[in-house]
Protein backbone atom coordinates (compact mmCIF):
# COMPACT_ATOMS: atom_id res chain seq x y z
CA UNK A 1 0.00 0.00 0.00
CA UNK A 2 2.77 2.29 1.01
CA UNK A 3 4.07 2.44 -3.10
CA UNK A 4 0.41 3.46 -4.33
CA UNK A 5 1.26 6.39 -2.27
CA UNK A 6 4.77 6.84 -2.97
CA UNK A 7 5.88 9.95 -4.82
CA UNK A 8 7.12 7.91 -8.04
CA UNK A 9 3.58 6.28 -8.42
CA UNK A 10 1.79 9.71 -7.88
CA UNK A 11 4.07 11.29 -10.83
CA UNK A 12 3.72 8.17 -12.52
CA UNK A 13 0.04 8.76 -12.84
CA UNK A 14 0.23 11.90 -13.71
CA UNK A 15 2.14 11.13 -16.63
CA UNK A 16 -0.57 8.50 -17.52
CA UNK A 17 -3.25 10.65 -17.43
CA UNK A 18 -1.51 13.20 -19.67
CA UNK A 19 -0.22 10.61 -22.35
CA UNK A 20 -3.63 9.65 -22.58
CA UNK A 21 -4.72 12.81 -23.08
CA UNK A 22 -2.37 13.60 -25.65
CA UNK A 23 -2.82 10.70 -27.52
CA UNK A 24 -7.10 10.85 -27.26
CA UNK A 25 -6.41 14.62 -29.02
CA UNK A 26 -3.73 12.78 -31.69
CA UNK A 27 -6.54 10.07 -32.74
CA UNK A 28 -9.05 13.63 -32.60
CA UNK A 29 -6.53 15.03 -35.49
CA UNK A 30 -5.49 18.25 -32.36
CA UNK A 31 -2.60 17.15 -31.98
CA UNK A 32 0.25 15.44 -34.33
CA UNK A 33 0.38 11.45 -33.97
CA UNK A 34 3.95 11.13 -34.19
CA UNK A 35 3.99 13.40 -31.29
CA UNK A 36 1.72 11.51 -29.45
CA UNK A 37 3.81 8.26 -30.48
CA UNK A 38 7.07 10.08 -29.19
CA UNK A 39 5.77 11.28 -25.83
CA UNK A 40 4.70 7.92 -25.18
CA UNK A 41 7.77 6.71 -25.81
CA UNK A 42 9.90 8.85 -24.36
CA UNK A 43 8.30 10.74 -22.23
CA UNK A 44 9.68 10.48 -18.28
CA UNK A 45 10.80 12.14 -15.06
CA UNK A 46 13.01 12.33 -12.20
CA UNK A 47 11.70 12.82 -8.75
CA UNK A 48 14.36 14.42 -7.85
CA UNK A 49 14.54 16.49 -10.50
CA UNK A 50 10.65 17.24 -10.26
CA UNK A 51 11.37 18.68 -6.46
CA UNK A 52 14.52 20.74 -7.42
CA UNK A 53 12.28 22.73 -10.20
CA UNK A 54 9.98 22.52 -7.38
CA UNK A 55 11.92 24.14 -4.99
CA UNK A 56 12.09 27.25 -7.39
CA UNK A 57 8.55 27.60 -8.74
CA UNK A 58 6.49 26.33 -5.64
CA UNK A 59 3.87 24.68 -8.54
CA UNK A 60 4.53 20.71 -8.43
CA UNK A 61 2.55 20.32 -11.54
CA UNK A 62 4.57 23.07 -13.64
CA UNK A 63 7.81 21.40 -12.07
CA UNK A 64 6.43 17.90 -13.24
CA UNK A 65 5.50 19.41 -16.51
CA UNK A 66 9.37 21.00 -16.95
CA UNK A 67 10.94 17.52 -16.08
CA UNK A 68 9.35 15.70 -18.77
CA UNK A 69 9.81 18.38 -21.47
CA UNK A 70 13.38 18.41 -19.86
CA UNK A 71 13.42 14.25 -20.47
CA UNK A 72 11.89 15.02 -24.10
CA UNK A 73 14.78 17.60 -24.67
CA UNK A 74 17.28 14.97 -23.79
CA UNK A 75 15.72 11.79 -25.88
CA UNK A 76 16.10 14.60 -28.54
CA UNK A 77 12.95 15.25 -29.15
CA UNK A 78 11.60 18.69 -27.74
CA UNK A 79 9.37 19.72 -29.99
CA UNK A 80 6.74 16.80 -29.15
CA UNK A 81 6.57 18.19 -25.40
CA UNK A 82 4.76 21.57 -26.69
CA UNK A 83 2.11 18.85 -26.91
CA UNK A 84 1.94 17.78 -23.31
CA UNK A 85 -0.64 19.27 -20.77
CA UNK A 86 -1.52 20.53 -24.13
CA UNK A 87 -5.41 21.96 -22.83
CA UNK A 88 -5.27 21.16 -19.79
CA UNK A 89 -5.21 22.25 -15.96
CA UNK A 90 -3.64 21.18 -12.87
CA UNK A 91 -6.33 19.84 -11.65
CA UNK A 92 -7.69 17.93 -14.63
CA UNK A 93 -3.83 16.28 -13.90
CA UNK A 94 -4.05 15.56 -10.13
CA UNK A 95 -7.77 14.67 -9.19
CA UNK A 96 -7.90 12.15 -12.56
CA UNK A 97 -4.33 10.82 -11.31
CA UNK A 98 -5.48 10.30 -7.65
CA UNK A 99 -8.70 8.28 -8.82
CA UNK A 100 -6.41 5.89 -10.56
CA UNK A 101 -4.27 6.07 -7.11
CA UNK A 102 -7.45 5.44 -4.74
CA UNK A 103 -8.63 2.86 -7.48
CA UNK A 104 -5.40 0.91 -6.60
CA UNK A 105 -5.34 2.02 -2.76
CA UNK A 106 -9.28 0.27 -2.95
CA UNK A 107 -8.37 -2.91 -4.68
CA UNK A 108 -5.63 -3.58 -1.98
CA UNK A 109 -7.92 -3.05 0.70
CA UNK A 110 -10.99 -4.98 -0.57
CA UNK A 111 -7.97 -8.21 -1.18
CA UNK A 112 -7.35 -7.62 2.42
CA UNK A 113 -11.14 -7.45 3.97
CA UNK A 114 -11.41 -11.02 1.54
CA UNK A 115 -9.12 -12.67 3.47
CA UNK A 116 -9.74 -11.53 6.61
CA UNK A 117 -13.40 -13.15 5.35
CA UNK A 118 -11.89 -16.59 4.92
CA UNK A 119 -10.53 -16.62 8.38
CA UNK A 120 -13.45 -15.40 9.86
CA UNK A 121 -15.20 -18.46 8.34
CA UNK A 122 -12.98 -21.22 8.94
CA UNK A 123 -13.20 -20.54 12.21
CA UNK A 124 -16.60 -19.59 13.04
CA UNK A 125 -17.13 -22.97 11.76
CA UNK A 126 -14.51 -24.55 13.90
CA UNK A 127 -16.16 -23.00 16.81
CA UNK A 128 -19.61 -23.25 15.86
CA UNK A 129 -20.59 -25.62 18.65
CA UNK A 130 -18.53 -24.10 21.23
CA UNK A 131 -20.95 -23.29 23.79
CA UNK A 132 -20.18 -19.91 25.45
CA UNK A 133 -21.93 -17.51 28.01
CA UNK A 134 -23.25 -14.56 26.40
CA UNK A 135 -23.05 -10.86 27.91
CA UNK A 136 -24.66 -8.01 27.69
CA UNK A 137 -24.02 -4.96 29.49
CA UNK A 138 -20.70 -7.35 30.62
CA UNK A 139 -23.01 -9.51 32.59
CA UNK A 140 -23.85 -13.38 32.18
CA UNK A 141 -26.84 -13.06 29.55
CA UNK A 142 -27.68 -16.49 28.23
CA UNK A 143 -26.00 -19.34 26.20
CA UNK A 144 -24.35 -18.70 22.48
CA UNK A 145 -21.48 -19.98 20.72
CA UNK A 146 -18.10 -18.82 19.56
CA UNK A 147 -19.16 -19.83 15.91
CA UNK A 148 -22.05 -17.16 16.70
CA UNK A 149 -19.77 -14.43 17.57
CA UNK A 150 -17.37 -15.29 14.77
CA UNK A 151 -20.37 -15.03 12.31
CA UNK A 152 -21.36 -11.86 13.24
CA UNK A 153 -17.59 -10.72 12.39
CA UNK A 154 -17.88 -12.64 9.21
CA UNK A 155 -20.99 -11.03 8.17
CA UNK A 156 -20.35 -6.97 9.13
CA UNK A 157 -16.83 -7.55 7.56
CA UNK A 158 -19.02 -8.29 4.30
CA UNK A 159 -20.87 -4.74 4.91
CA UNK A 160 -18.33 -3.34 4.87
CA UNK A 161 -16.86 -4.65 1.68
CA UNK A 162 -20.04 -3.63 -0.19
CA UNK A 163 -19.34 -0.41 1.49
CA UNK A 164 -15.70 0.15 0.45
CA UNK A 165 -16.76 -1.58 -3.41
CA UNK A 166 -19.87 1.20 -3.53
CA UNK A 167 -17.53 4.33 -2.31
CA UNK A 168 -14.49 2.93 -4.56
CA UNK A 169 -16.94 2.62 -7.51
CA UNK A 170 -17.77 6.37 -6.78
CA UNK A 171 -13.80 7.34 -6.67
CA UNK A 172 -13.85 6.02 -10.18
CA UNK A 173 -14.11 9.41 -12.22
CA UNK A 174 -12.04 11.74 -13.74
CA UNK A 175 -12.31 15.80 -14.77
CA UNK A 176 -10.85 16.86 -17.80
CA UNK A 177 -13.01 20.02 -17.66
CA UNK A 178 -10.56 22.98 -16.98
CA UNK A 179 -9.94 25.73 -14.65
CA UNK A 180 -13.74 26.02 -13.99
CA UNK A 181 -15.29 23.12 -15.81
CA UNK A 182 -16.58 24.95 -17.88
CA UNK A 183 -14.80 22.51 -21.21
CA UNK A 184 -13.50 26.03 -22.09
CA UNK A 185 -10.08 24.26 -23.92
CA UNK A 186 -11.23 20.47 -24.59
CA UNK A 187 -14.55 19.37 -24.80
CA UNK A 188 -17.15 16.99 -22.88
CA UNK A 189 -16.22 14.59 -25.91
CA UNK A 190 -12.80 14.02 -25.37
CA UNK A 191 -13.61 14.31 -21.96
CA UNK A 192 -15.24 11.21 -21.85
CA UNK A 193 -13.00 9.64 -24.63
CA UNK A 194 -9.76 10.39 -22.12
CA UNK A 195 -11.91 8.81 -19.71
CA UNK A 196 -12.34 5.79 -21.12
CA UNK A 197 -8.79 5.35 -21.59
CA UNK A 198 -7.57 5.35 -18.45
CA UNK A 199 -10.73 3.16 -17.27
CA UNK A 200 -12.90 5.92 -15.66
CA UNK A 201 -15.87 7.78 -15.47
CA UNK A 202 -15.76 11.37 -16.38
CA UNK A 203 -17.94 13.63 -13.21
CA UNK A 204 -20.90 15.05 -14.77
CA UNK A 205 -20.21 18.05 -13.66
CA UNK A 206 -16.93 19.63 -12.17
CA UNK A 207 -15.69 22.92 -10.64
CA UNK A 208 -11.65 23.00 -10.91
CA UNK A 209 -11.62 19.98 -8.91
CA UNK A 210 -14.27 16.63 -8.61
CA UNK A 211 -16.21 17.34 -5.34
CA UNK A 212 -15.54 16.27 -2.42
CA UNK A 213 -18.00 14.55 -0.60
CA UNK A 214 -17.08 11.27 -2.96
CA UNK A 215 -13.41 11.49 -0.89
CA UNK A 216 -15.36 11.88 2.01
CA UNK A 217 -18.02 8.79 1.20
CA UNK A 218 -14.81 6.52 0.49
CA UNK A 219 -12.54 7.48 3.99
CA UNK A 220 -16.06 6.89 5.88
CA UNK A 221 -16.15 3.78 4.77
CA UNK A 222 -12.30 2.92 5.77
CA UNK A 223 -13.42 4.27 9.44
CA UNK A 224 -16.34 1.82 9.46
CA UNK A 225 -13.99 -1.03 7.86
CA UNK A 226 -11.19 -0.30 10.82
CA UNK A 227 -13.90 -0.01 13.36
CA UNK A 228 -15.41 -3.39 12.87
CA UNK A 229 -11.45 -4.75 13.15
CA UNK A 230 -11.52 -2.69 16.30
CA UNK A 231 -14.98 -4.42 17.27
CA UNK A 232 -12.79 -7.89 17.21
CA UNK A 233 -10.07 -6.80 18.85
CA UNK A 234 -11.59 -5.39 21.60
CA UNK A 235 -13.92 -8.41 22.14
CA UNK A 236 -10.30 -10.40 22.42
CA UNK A 237 -9.29 -7.74 24.96
CA UNK A 238 -12.35 -8.79 27.18
CA UNK A 239 -11.84 -12.77 26.25
CA UNK A 240 -8.70 -12.46 27.66
CA UNK A 241 -8.93 -10.76 30.94
CA UNK A 242 -7.64 -13.13 33.59
CA UNK A 243 -11.24 -13.72 35.25
CA UNK A 244 -12.26 -14.46 31.54
CA UNK A 245 -9.59 -16.30 29.91
CA UNK A 246 -11.92 -17.63 27.03
CA UNK A 247 -9.66 -16.76 24.08
CA UNK A 248 -6.55 -15.11 23.65
CA UNK A 249 -3.77 -13.41 21.77
CA UNK A 250 -1.15 -15.93 20.43
CA UNK A 251 1.61 -15.76 22.36
CA UNK A 252 4.89 -17.00 20.85
CA UNK A 253 7.74 -18.81 22.49
CA UNK A 254 10.37 -16.14 24.38
CA UNK A 255 7.52 -13.70 24.09
CA UNK A 256 7.75 -11.30 26.92
CA UNK A 257 4.60 -9.36 28.22
CA UNK A 258 6.28 -7.15 31.06
CA UNK A 259 9.68 -5.87 31.63
CA UNK A 260 8.57 -5.75 35.59
CA UNK A 261 5.88 -8.88 35.71
CA UNK A 262 7.44 -12.11 34.07
CA UNK A 263 3.46 -13.76 34.06
CA UNK A 264 1.94 -11.19 32.29
CA UNK A 265 0.72 -12.16 28.92
CA UNK A 266 -1.09 -8.88 27.08
CA UNK A 267 -3.24 -8.19 24.48
CA UNK A 268 -0.69 -5.89 22.76
CA UNK A 269 -2.06 -6.16 19.03
CA UNK A 270 -5.84 -6.16 19.68
CA UNK A 271 -4.99 -3.14 21.87
CA UNK A 272 -2.97 -1.43 18.91
CA UNK A 273 -6.02 -2.26 16.32
CA UNK A 274 -8.18 -0.38 18.81
CA UNK A 275 -5.63 2.67 19.28
CA UNK A 276 -4.81 2.93 15.33
CA UNK A 277 -8.65 2.40 14.56
CA UNK A 278 -9.06 5.75 16.25
CA UNK A 279 -6.52 7.68 14.15
CA UNK A 280 -9.11 6.55 10.69
CA UNK A 281 -11.93 7.58 12.38
CA UNK A 282 -10.61 10.94 13.05
CA UNK A 283 -9.70 11.61 9.08
CA UNK A 284 -13.03 11.38 8.54
CA UNK A 285 -13.84 14.82 10.19
CA UNK A 286 -11.33 16.49 8.29
CA UNK A 287 -12.26 14.52 4.78
CA UNK A 288 -16.13 15.80 5.70
CA UNK A 289 -14.49 19.65 6.08
CA UNK A 290 -12.90 19.10 2.49
CA UNK A 291 -15.85 19.16 1.08
CA UNK A 292 -17.12 22.94 1.47
CA UNK A 293 -14.03 25.16 -0.71
CA UNK A 294 -14.42 28.68 -2.06
CA UNK A 295 -16.24 29.21 -4.98
CA UNK A 296 -15.02 26.56 -8.31
CA UNK A 297 -11.71 26.22 -5.42
CA UNK A 298 -9.23 26.79 -3.31
CA UNK A 299 -6.50 24.77 -1.79
CA UNK A 300 -7.64 24.13 1.92
CA UNK A 301 -8.41 20.31 0.88
CA UNK A 302 -5.09 19.29 -0.89
CA UNK A 303 -2.96 19.40 1.76
CA UNK A 304 -5.04 17.62 3.85
CA UNK A 305 -5.75 14.68 1.35
CA UNK A 306 -1.91 14.41 1.27
CA UNK A 307 -2.31 13.03 4.67
CA UNK A 308 -5.66 11.25 5.45
CA UNK A 309 -5.43 9.39 2.35
CA UNK A 310 -2.52 7.64 2.79
CA UNK A 311 -2.84 7.14 5.82
CA UNK A 312 -6.42 5.99 5.92
CA UNK A 313 -5.92 3.62 3.08
CA UNK A 314 -2.12 2.61 4.71
CA UNK A 315 -3.92 2.45 8.04
CA UNK A 316 -6.59 0.08 6.81
CA UNK A 317 -4.45 -2.45 5.03
CA UNK A 318 -2.39 -2.81 8.16
CA UNK A 319 -5.32 -3.00 10.40
CA UNK A 320 -6.79 -5.85 7.93
CA UNK A 321 -3.42 -7.59 8.10
CA UNK A 322 -3.07 -7.43 12.20
CA UNK A 323 -6.76 -8.37 12.70
CA UNK A 324 -6.56 -11.12 10.51
CA UNK A 325 -3.55 -12.74 11.91
CA UNK A 326 -5.11 -12.05 15.19
CA UNK A 327 -8.05 -14.26 14.11
CA UNK A 328 -6.16 -17.21 12.87
CA UNK A 329 -3.83 -17.83 15.52
CA UNK A 330 -6.19 -16.91 18.13
CA UNK A 331 -6.10 -19.08 21.04
CA UNK A 332 -9.82 -20.34 22.01
CA UNK A 333 -10.62 -22.19 25.48
CA UNK A 334 -13.90 -24.00 24.79
CA UNK A 335 -13.07 -25.86 28.20
CA UNK A 336 -12.91 -22.51 29.68
CA UNK A 337 -16.30 -20.95 28.16
CA UNK A 338 -18.05 -23.81 29.20
CA UNK A 339 -17.14 -23.54 33.19
CA UNK A 340 -17.86 -20.01 32.97
CA UNK A 341 -21.80 -20.80 31.40
CA UNK A 342 -21.81 -22.90 34.78
CA UNK A 343 -20.52 -20.09 37.10
CA UNK A 344 -23.95 -19.01 37.93
CA UNK A 345 -25.04 -22.81 38.75
CA UNK A 346 -28.01 -22.20 35.88
CA UNK A 347 -28.88 -18.76 36.94
CA UNK A 348 -28.46 -17.97 33.35
CA UNK A 349 -31.99 -20.14 32.26
CA UNK A 350 -34.10 -17.51 34.19
CA UNK A 351 -35.47 -16.01 31.08
CA UNK A 352 -36.42 -19.78 29.90
CA UNK A 353 -37.88 -20.69 33.07
CA UNK A 354 -39.70 -17.96 33.31
CA UNK A 355 -41.49 -18.67 29.91
CA UNK A 356 -42.13 -22.31 31.05
CA UNK A 357 -44.04 -21.00 34.34
CA UNK A 358 -46.07 -18.92 32.03
CA UNK A 359 -46.85 -21.75 29.85
CA UNK A 360 -47.47 -23.93 32.83
CA UNK A 361 -50.37 -21.42 33.97
CA UNK A 362 -48.52 -19.09 36.55
CA UNK A 363 -49.46 -15.17 35.08
CA UNK A 364 -46.53 -13.61 34.26
CA UNK A 365 -46.11 -11.45 37.13
CA UNK A 366 -46.22 -13.99 39.42
CA UNK A 367 -43.55 -15.90 37.61
CA UNK A 368 -41.35 -13.12 37.11
CA UNK A 369 -41.73 -12.73 41.04
CA UNK A 370 -40.83 -15.79 41.53
CA UNK A 371 -38.10 -16.42 39.61
CA UNK A 372 -36.35 -13.03 40.28
CA UNK A 373 -36.32 -14.13 44.10
CA UNK A 374 -34.63 -16.95 43.59
CA UNK A 375 -32.05 -15.81 41.24
CA UNK A 376 -31.26 -12.70 43.20
CA UNK A 377 -30.72 -14.94 46.08
CA UNK A 378 -28.24 -16.86 44.23
CA UNK A 379 -26.81 -13.92 43.35
CA UNK A 380 -26.35 -12.32 46.86
CA UNK A 381 -25.18 -15.95 47.67
CA UNK A 382 -23.49 -17.91 44.82
CA UNK A 383 -25.73 -20.12 45.54
CA UNK A 384 -27.02 -23.14 43.05
CA UNK A 385 -30.22 -21.47 41.56
CA UNK A 386 -30.83 -24.61 39.35
CA UNK A 387 -30.90 -26.67 42.78
CA UNK A 388 -33.51 -23.79 44.39
CA UNK A 389 -35.90 -24.04 41.47
CA UNK A 390 -36.13 -27.96 41.78
CA UNK A 391 -36.96 -28.04 45.37
CA UNK A 392 -39.50 -24.69 45.15
CA UNK A 393 -42.69 -26.85 46.06
CA UNK A 394 -45.04 -23.76 44.03
CA UNK A 395 -42.34 -24.69 41.08
CA UNK A 396 -43.08 -28.00 41.32
CA UNK A 397 -46.80 -28.20 41.36
CA UNK A 398 -46.47 -26.49 37.85
CA UNK A 399 -43.29 -28.26 35.66
CA UNK A 400 -42.09 -31.67 36.57
CA UNK A 401 -38.99 -32.49 37.17
CA UNK A 402 -38.65 -34.00 33.47
CA UNK A 403 -39.48 -30.26 32.28
CA UNK A 404 -37.14 -28.94 34.22
CA UNK A 405 -34.30 -30.91 32.82
CA UNK A 406 -35.99 -29.50 29.13
CA UNK A 407 -35.73 -25.73 30.95
CA UNK A 408 -32.09 -25.87 32.00
CA UNK A 409 -30.90 -27.81 28.34
CA UNK A 410 -28.25 -26.07 25.97
CA UNK A 411 -29.52 -28.30 23.42
CA UNK A 412 -32.69 -26.16 23.65
CA UNK A 413 -30.84 -22.66 23.84
CA UNK A 414 -28.75 -23.49 20.83
CA UNK A 415 -31.08 -25.53 18.56
CA UNK A 416 -31.06 -22.91 15.94
CA UNK A 417 -27.33 -21.86 15.68
CA UNK A 418 -27.43 -23.93 12.31
CA UNK A 419 -30.10 -22.47 11.06
CA UNK A 420 -28.35 -19.00 11.80
CA UNK A 421 -25.53 -20.28 9.98
CA UNK A 422 -27.57 -21.26 6.94
CA UNK A 423 -28.61 -17.81 6.61
CA UNK A 424 -24.61 -16.17 7.12
CA UNK A 425 -23.14 -18.53 5.15
CA UNK A 426 -25.56 -20.50 3.18
CA UNK A 427 -26.17 -23.90 2.89
CA UNK A 428 -23.31 -26.55 2.55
Amino acid sequence: MGAVWSDENRFRQWLEVELAASETLAELGVVPREDARLLRQHAGFSVPRIFEIEAETRHDVIAFTTAVAEAMAAAGHPEASRWFHYGMTSNDVVDTAQALQLRQAAKIVLEGVAKLREVLKRRAFEFKDAVQIGRTHGIHAEPITFGLKLAIWYEEAGRNQKRIEAAADDLLVGKISGAVGTFAHIGPDVEEKICARLGLRPAPVASQVIQRDRHAYFVASLASLTAGLEKIALEVRHLQRTEVREASEYFAKGQKGSSAMPHKKNPIVSEQICGLARVVRANVQAAFEDIALWHERDISHSSVERVILPDSTILADYLLDKTTSLVDRMFVYPERMRRNVDLTKGLVFSGQLLLDLASAGMLREDAYRVVQAHAMHAWDTEGDFRAAIEADPEIGKLVSREKLQETFSLERQLKHVGAIFERVFGRG
